[in-house]
């Protein structure tokens, strides 16, 4: 048992589940994530955490891939008696996050979050509180500031500034979704949802895809409070896409394949 296990462990579950706050937004609230197999031995720890939020939320919903369905374990299952909901959809990789709850609650207000990711108690409520009423705003946690060449093309991934301070709204801001964003209804451009385009330009990257899917509406990200440490369960890393995205380049990679369709997303409106 980890001390972050602690947080979340069984003793007091039902209690913490009673002990919620209403979030007073003008729609319903959604937490969305998903996961695969090899990460539903630590799944039920991250659930534990969302469902003991000090803030309501009005949906928790686990989107899992129509051929993982047999692969859910029981502990899983029984979340689903403190308010989970578990949907089915096709493999749309982690692209499963966000878009099956985009299709299905269109007029919701949607936090993203990861399988493998500890969440404090307060982490809705944070974004939640935070939130000004700006429906051209996304909220969070945690994010990048993008640095531009001379060209005003987004430099290599690895020379962004991470973790960026930042608590100023801007185009330049990049949000990492599984850290815990709020999406407001209507922020997202139409091709957000559009599977053969994103399959096609960055399959293997969901944070590219939603950042360039806000600016080309014409939204932008701010990010709140201060630096706070990502802290995932043990033995959950080995399969992580950042082994392919940042380490193998494939960031950069799916980036240029954005500017090419989209172009530069620094340029669209609020600027």
């Amino acid at each position: 048992m980890t001390p972050i296990w602690l947080a979340c462990k069984a003793s007091g579950f039902a209690q913490r589940i009673a002990q919620k706050k209403p979030h007073g937004l003008s729609a319903p609230l959604v937490i969305s994530l998903t996961s695969y197999p090899a990460r539903f031995d630590k799944l039920p720890l991250t659930i534990k955490c969302l469902l003991t939020q000090s803030m309501a939320a009005d949906h928790v919903i686990l989107w899992v891939a129509h051929g993982d369905k047999s692969a859910l374990t029981q502990d899983i299952l029984d979340l689903q008696s403190k308010g989970l909901e578990i949907a089915y959809c096709e493999d749309i990789r982690s692209f499963k996050k966000i878009v099956p709850t985009l299709k299905r609650y269109p007029e919701s207000f949607v936090v993203t979050a990861d399988d493998d990711l500890y969440y404090w108690p307060t982490w809705l409520e944070e974004l939640v509180r935070a939130y000004t009423g700006n429906l051209d705003e996304a909220i969070c946690h945690r994010a990048h500031r993008i640095r531009l060449s001379k060209k005003g093309l987004p430099m290599p991934y690895r020379e962004w500034e991470r973790e960026t301070q930042s608590l100023e709204p801007s185009p330049l801001i990049f949000p990492t979704s599984g850290a815990g964003v709020l999406y407001p209804p209507g922020i997202f451009h139409g091709d957000a949802v559009k599977k053969e385009l994103f399959m096609r330009l960055c399959p293997q990257a969901d944070d590219i895809w939603l950042y360039w899917m806000i600016r080309i509406n014409s939204r932008m990200a701010r990010k709140i409070g201060t630096r706070r440490k990502v802290r995932w369960w043990q033995d959950t890393q080995q399969v992580a896409l950042y082994h392919y995205n940042e380490m193998g380049g494939g960031n950069d990679r799916q980036i240029n394949a954005m500017v090419r369709e989209y172009g530069s997303p620094f340029y669209f409106g609020h600027n």
